[in-house]
């Protein structure tokens, strides 16, 4: 039977590692003089809000989060402007939805200018019963579509850690987890993690929402890991973490090219022996063929981020490049850059506290000096922070908390060099 990994235990081992050999794990590699100015931006959001997730599109940067009162969750959404954050506006709300820290919604701008939006929402009493719903909205978030989901099985188990992304040349597809294969709870109740696999599934949606796809990508996978999806110049590319039958759950990936799933590959053979989901997902960015991914892993009980660089649009990777410089926390994100370098955000145990950070690596493995966005908590109430990039500009987001948690933002300008 499955069960994730408790924070408290990851987050004394990540204390211990770090008091005990903060920067022997890494391998040493020169650092640039890349450089970031972090400017605060006011955020839109209000306070005890959280699941921040930010999206890119050709026109901006979209930041989206849930604010709660006791009656109901309600999904907001603004765009980055030259003036700042656009007037928040309300893409769902309700008060049957599943809202949890590492499975957030999203909303995404498509080529067309239409507005996606995803959440999830309780199918029935268990623990892990709910679904993916999706709606768009074809006037900029005025009005939405009726909510409808890309998963039919009809089951009370879970559907989530759904990853949107513009279909190339029109519509919309995501990949997402779904338990329909699974039975019991390991709480005790129906419709969660019990026996039977987790799946990673795909669907697709064309210009005129009518659903043309749902289909399978890998039967056995890790429960509760975020999932990535990017879309290359030869197909999408979905990341997940994997799930053997010796618990080995590293890091795979699959490509969709010309209507069809290949065979999942490892990213890397980290061979990370572990009893129990860890909730700490990969990241993806696509630049024609070029591919950046990040992600966590802790072989040997040793956390750390790495990054490997793909030039063949995700077919095969180089070597990992070590991302933190002690002990990392992961729930990574990576954005490319125009000179296929990449920015990669990552959490790192740090100065006796966790550390929201970045730094730029060259495809030599040339690391920047890590730059620190902000200091944040070091349990669930974190959540994942983000980093997208529109033009010259990286937008950051994370949840601070001074009184109430609340999601914060900034930018930074990219350097000219």
């Amino acid at each position: 039977m499955m069960s994730v990994m408790s924070h408290r235990q990851f987050f004394a081992l990540a204390a211990m590692l770090a008091a005990t050999a903060p920067a022997a794990l890494g391998r040493s590699l020169p650092a640039s003089g890349w450089k970031l100015k972090i400017e605060p931006l006011p955020s839109p959001a209000a306070a005890d809000s959280g699941q921040p997730q930010l999206t890119a599109s050709a026109r901006g940067v979209l930041l989206s989060w849930i604010e709660r009162s006791s009656q109901s969750a309600t999904l907001k959404f603004a765009e980055r402007t030259l003036a700042g954050w656009s007037t928040p506006k309300v893409a769902a709300s309700g008060t049957d939805w599943f809202v949890n820290w590492a499975d957030v919604p999203s909303v995404l701008r498509l080529d067309d200018g239409t507005i996606a939006a995803h959440w999830l929402q309780k199918s029935g009493s268990g623990t892990y019963a709910y679904d993916v719903r999706l709606s768009y909205s074809k006037d900029d978030g005025k009005t939405w579509s009726p909510s409808f989901t890309p998963h039919h099985d009809g089951t009370k188990t879970e559907h989530g850690f759904a990853s949107l992304f513009q279909m190339p040349g029109a519509g919309l597809g995501l990949v997402w987890l779904d338990g329909r294969a699974m039975t019991g709870d390991a709480h005790g109740g129906a419709g969660g993690h019990g026996g039977g696999a987790m799946s990673i599934r795909y669907g697709s949606f064309d210009r005129n929402w009518k659903q043309t796809e749902e289909t399978s990508i890998d039967l056995r996978v890790c429960e509760c890991c975020p999932t990535a999806a990017a879309v290359t110049s030869e197909g999408v590319l979905a990341a997940f973490r994997d799930r053997s039958d010796q618990e080995i759950r590293d890091i795979y990936v699959a490509r969709l090219q010309d209507g069809k799933w290949s065979d999942p590959i490892p990213v890397h053979r980290d061979d990370w022996r572990m009893p129990a989901c860890p909730v700490n997902g990969p990241a993806l960015s696509a630049i024609d063929r070029d591919v950046a991914i990040a992600w966590f892993t802790a072989t040997d009980d040793q956390p750390q981020a790495h990054l490997a660089f793909s030039r063949d649009a995700g077919r095969t990777f180089a070597a990992p490049i070590r991302l933190d410089d002690g002990v990392a926390l992961g729930r990574v994100d990576v954005v490319l850059l125009p000179d296929r370098s990449a920015v990669a955000a990552y959490v790192e145990y740090a100065d006796k506290r966790a550390q929201f950070r970045v730094r730029r690596i060259d495809p030599s493995g040339t690391r920047s000096a890590p730059i620190t966005v902000a200091g944040i908590g070091d349990g669930r109430t974190s959540g994942y922070p983000r980093v997208a990039r529109h033009g010259d500009e990286l937008v950051f987001a994370w949840i601070g908390r001074d009184h109430a948690p609340q999601v914060r933002t900034a930018v930074a300008k990219l350097p000219s060099k």
